[in-house]
């Protein structure tokens, strides 16, 4: 299990009956969570909640606010900082848990980075950047690619709020096949590649996603893009339903049995006790 423990500002207080009760800097937000099938150990403190976002029998859902929010806030990690607020799609624009992977990408690259040689980072729907942001501070370049121009936007107010400079990312608006085969066809190639595909999706230009259908041959693009110095290759999968297994089974084939594959689940500990699920995700390395 890859388990996030780095937050100070962000905690998961407890979980139960479908739902988790989180903290984001000084705002306690109520969202639900599928996955969560067990009760709540501390019922008390839901009462706690500034926010709650409930689901529609029709589709959607909608926030109820219990007190005014800003309009966003920081939360930062280290020397990282992006903006959240409550979106219609009960997202914040962070994934907390990711931040095992951020971890993990940036020793990679840094490893890289000791032998003076450039590192170049692929961030495919790379949504607000949280990812982008921690390679870039460790050195890399980052090529930022997502299908929403709105969130191609956060992820530059992102970027400029923490600091980082303007020519060490590239930010674009694609869908990120495209992208990639066009990456191709010009000969780039990147020292490390990661993805956060969801389960079905939208390019554009209108271009239809469908995880099942377009995952393996995303991957396998992929592996053809990689340098011929590689640092890593991450597969992550919150909506996917797939096991870790499934994720790393795809990384292996792809990889033709090169280097090393760890698959495993991605967790949050909870402060009244357990950890939530988060996903899973399989981290790809050469053999040393």
């Amino acid at each position: 299990m890859f388990l996030c423990d780095q937050w100070k500002e962000y905690e998961v207080l407890d979980t139960g009956d479908g739902e988790k009760l989180e903290r984001w800097k000084d705002v306690v937000l109520q969202r639900p969570d599928p996955q969560v099938i067990w009760p709540k150990a501390k019922p008390d403190l839901w009462d706690r909640a500034d926010a709650r976002y409930t689901r529609s029998e029709t589709g959607g859902g909608a926030w109820t606010f219990h007190r005014k929010l800003p309009e966003r806030w920081v939360m930062t990690l280290s020397d990282l900082k992006c903006y959240v607020r409550p979106t219609g799609f009960k997202h914040t624009g962070l994934f907390p848990e990711q931040a095992a992977n951020w971890a993990f990408m940036r020793g990679r690259i840094e490893a890289a980075r000791a032998g003076e040689r450039p590192v170049k980072v692929l961030n495919l729907f790379a949504y607000t950047g949280g990812a982008t942001l921690a390679c870039a501070a460790a050195g890399a370049h980052v090529t930022h690619v997502d299908a929403a121009r709105g969130m191609v936007q956060w992820a530059r107010e992102n970027r400029d709020l923490s600091g980082i400079p303007e020519d060490r990312t590239r930010l674009i608006v694609e869908d990120a096949k495209t992208f990639v085969q066009r990456e191709l066809r010009r000969g780039n190639r990147y020292d490390g590649i990661l993805m956060d595909p969801p389960s079905y999706g939208r390019g554009p230009n209108g271009e239809v996603w469908k995880l099942e259908n377009e995952l393996y041959g995303l991957v396998e693009l992929c592996a053809q893009a990689l340098s011929d110095t590689p640092a890593f290759l991450l597969i992550n999968g919150y909506t996917t339903g797939f096991a870790a297994s499934v994720l790393g089974n795809v990384v292996l084939r792809c990889m033709a049995g090169r280097g090393t594959v760890v698959a495993e689940e991605l967790a949050l500990p909870v402060t009244s006790g357990g950890v939530l699920p988060c996903g899973a995700t399989a981290r790809w390395t050469p053999d040393a």
